[in-house]
């Protein structure tokens, strides 16, 4: 009975998503209703409407400053973040609507990143699964218990496509491929925003950070960014217009600048490209204190000035930094800005309360029993345990050692074995560590002994002998080693991405007894392991899987689940290798290990560690020959689709011995174009599942905007000639045809 309503429950959250995938248009009659209040609203009363404070739930708990409170009350606050649990919020909520002059409502957001109270993997971890359903399943959950919590707000997804692992937010983005950043972050906002805004169980998406914050300079958080337009369009900035076509709300802005403007100030981008070429309805919110930001990144003299920027650049919101509140009224007065644009951006705000249903009912997301029933319920923690262990890539296997049997001596090794406290990663919303399963409790009923062995930072290796010797005692090592959650996230950037303190020193060790050795990696970015990678018997990626991680880790172990996640990201061999990426161009001396004059170290090879896609299974699979069917020409102006697309067949086998799931992935290249043009390129994939001796042909697509990028003049569309159409399952062990296409 319990799968079948879980089952039931899962069905459920994919078609209510799957019916809010087209942009966001308003409502028919909200504006009338918006107009109608604005015409009563006085100048502070629309100020406040753009006004964004936190509460001082994280350092004190459920409180906010009485200066917020008045600040409510006099309409000069019109939106609070960090505020969640009903009744928190219905009390906030009670001032904004009991004792303000309109009884405006509060709109109340959060970062909900991969989970609210029951927490799934990292998003980055999630991307590693390439099922777009399972993606979209967690989402839907974590609104659900969100809007059960209070909120209606999220500041989620985040889509910067990023190359460097340096970077520590690289654990909340799908990693750094356009094409499937732009499938997850669809995914992500139909699961958000479900099936129609003003229900209880759907909230405000808010796609993050506009734009390109995933390129910064050297990795490092909050630093600069700086490339061409062809680039930037090409690459970086498709995830975001993916969001905004699936019906996206709201936009943040990001704390970068681009083309030597800060983003929230960047006209740019919020007017020319967000509103005017995308149509966007929605309405922008800077990231926190961006605004008051630009004044060091020296192209304001104040924050007076820096107000006048952003909104003249587009800006609707300004996140904690008071600017609009304390400055605007002054601004207009000097002609600086215009009553008009107040008045829009105070309407894109009005617009999504109205949406929201707050003022037909501000209390609607504040029922206690919802909120009873909803969090960490047990068919959330199932969803959760079946989204985690999809999340799972198995790294190697040598000598079949995985899976495991239960009757084995298991001496399980490694300061996060049975760690609880960073199990649920950065960004953990309202998660609680205690509500974790451990690798241990997961293993529980197993012939298990366990030892930590060291802990995960610092130079202490007294714990040594005591792994070791649990170690010769034992059939097979499970060893579980990784960073600590705070080591990713934001302000989170490392310049070494290798394992901290002594725990690869341990592994290395423990390979040394000769016994089998699986390492479990639990960490937010890709590490650098390459003495790991050469000795371990067996390695799965988990990253951080949130509330059901042991469960999640021993089905695999136990081959009660086959692990099937790839790689959406660069495993590099060393960091002086970053950044590195699977879809780069090639160079006039393209690399030649045997040559020294070609585009090489020469203390390394240019190839990762393991490579975009990378993943294997207990099944293995061979793949046939792709045919690919051509009927229809390249030249296009970009506006018009040609009827018949290009198909390409490909046979796939399990020839292993137990059921598998492969990620099929198809990739092109252009092998000749108007500018340069890369080796290859994601365009596709399919997840298919394959019995012993299965054999399925699968059928791609590709369509005319597949082969469309930014000629040599700028114009967006696609080219004659010829194309290598690569089939696989990673980047790069495919298999190739050519095709022509003709004029």
């Amino acid at each position: 009975m319990k799968k079948l309503k879980y089952l039931l429950f899962i069905a459920q959250a994919f078609l209510i998503g799957s019916l809010a995938a087209q942009p966001y248009k308003p409502s028919p009659g909200i504006d009338v209703k918006v107009n109608a209040l604005l015409a009563k609203m006085t100048l502070d009363e629309k100020i406040g409407q753009l006004t964004l404070y936190t509460t001082d739930w994280g350092s004190t708990g459920p409180t906010i400053r009485e200066g917020y409170k008045n600040d409510i009350r006099s309409g000069a606050c019109g939106n609070l973040f960090n505020s969640h649990t009903v009744g928190f919020v219905r009390e906030l909520q009670r001032i904004a609507v009991e004792e303000t002059r309109l009884k405006i409502p509060l709109l109340f957001g959060f970062d909900v990143i991969h989970g609210y109270k029951t927490i799934f993997p990292i998003p980055l971890g999630e991307a590693a699964s390439w099922d777009l359903e399972a993606i979209e399943l967690s989402s839907r959950i974590a609104a659900t218990e969100a809007a059960a919590a209070g909120l209606n707000w999220t500041y989620a997804p985040m889509v910067d496509i990023c190359r460097d692992p340096r970077w520590g937010r690289v654990m909340e983005g799908a990693g750094e491929d356009t094409w499937l950043g732009c499938r997850i972050a669809e995914a992500r906002v139909r699961g958000i925003q479900g099936k129609k805004l003003g229900s209880t169980d759907a909230m405000l998406a808010c796609v993050k950070h506009y734009a390109a914050y995933g390129a910064a300079t050297a990795g490092r958080d909050y630093n600069t960014v700086d490339m061409s337009e062809r680039f930037f369009r090409e690459y970086y900035l498709p995830p975001y217009k993916a969001a905004v076509d699936a019906g996206a709300t709201t936009i943040m802005t990001s704390f970068n600048e681009y083309d030597g403007v800060p983003a929230t100030g960047n006209k740019y981008l919020l007017t020319n490209i967000l509103r005017n070429e995308w149509g966007f309805k929605g309405f922008v919110v800077t990231d926190y204190t961006s605004m008051n930001e630009m004044v060091n990144h020296g192209v304001i003299a104040d924050e007076k000035e820096a107000g006048e920027l952003s909104l003249n650049a587009g800006v609707d919101m300004d996140m904690q930094g008071a600017i609009y509140q304390r400055f605007l009224k002054q601004s207009l007065k000097e002609g600086k800005v215009t009553q008009k644009q107040i008045d829009e951006a105070a309407r894109r705000v009005l617009r999504q309360k109205f949406e929201l249903g707050l003022f037909e009912d501000p209390y609607k997301f504040c029922n206690e029993e919802r909120q009873k029933a909803q969090l960490l319920s047990p068919e959330h923690r199932q969803a959760a345990r079946e989204v985690s262990r999809k999340s799972i890539v198995l790294l190697k296997n040598d000598k079949n050692a995985l899976p495991l049997q239960r009757s084995q001596k298991i001496a399980l090794i490694g300061p996060l074995a049975d760690n609880k406290s960073e199990l649920i990663g950065n960004w953990n919303g309202a998660g609680n560590a205690d509500d974790c399963i451990t690798v241990a409790e997961g293993l529980k009923g197993w012939n298990v002994t366990q030892v930590k062995g060291c802990e995960m930072e610092g130079a202490d290796k007294s714990g040594f002998d005591a792994a070791l010797a649990a170690a010769r005692n034992a059939d097979v090592v499970v060893v579980t080693v990784g960073e600590k959650a705070m080591m990713s996230g934001e302000a989170a950037s490392r310049t070494d991405i290798a394992l901290p303190g002594v725990q690869e020193e341990l592994v290395l060790e423990l390979c040394k007894t000769g016994k089998p050795v699986v390492v479990i990696l639990m960490n937010g970015r890709p590490l650098v392991i390459p003495q790991i990678a050469q000795n371990a018997t067996a390695i799965l990626e988990t990253w951080w899987l949130g509330t059901e991680t042991g469960n999640a880790i021993a089905d695999v172990l136990s081959g009660a689940y086959n692990p099937s996640g790839k790689l959406p990201m660069t495993f590099p061999r060393t960091v002086g290798q970053v950044p590195i990426f699977y879809n780069e161009r090639n160079t006039g001396r393209p690399y030649n290990p045997e040559s020294k004059w070609t585009s090489r170290y020469i203390d390394e090879v240019n190839a990762p560690l393991y490579p975009f896609g990378y993943g294997l299974s207990y099944a293995t699979f061979m793949y046939g020959q792709p045919v690919a069917n051509v009927s229809y020409t390249a030249a296009d102006t970009g506006k018009k689709h040609p009827k018949s697309p290009v198909t390409v067949q490909v046979a796939v086998t399990n020839t292993g011995k137990v059921a598998g799931e492969e990620v099929v992935q198809l990739y092109v290249r252009d092998l000749i174009g108007s500018v340069t043009r890369p080796l290859r390129e994601l365009k596709g994939f399919q997840k298919v599942m394959l019995q012993p001796g299965e054999s399925k042909t699968l059928t791609f697509t590709l369509k005319p905007e597949d082969l469309r990028f930014f000629r040599r003049d700028m114009s967006f569309g696609s080219e004659p000639g010829e194309y290598d159409i690569m089939v696989g399952g990673n980047s790069q062990d495919v298999k190739t045809v050519r095709v022509r296409l003709e004029k």
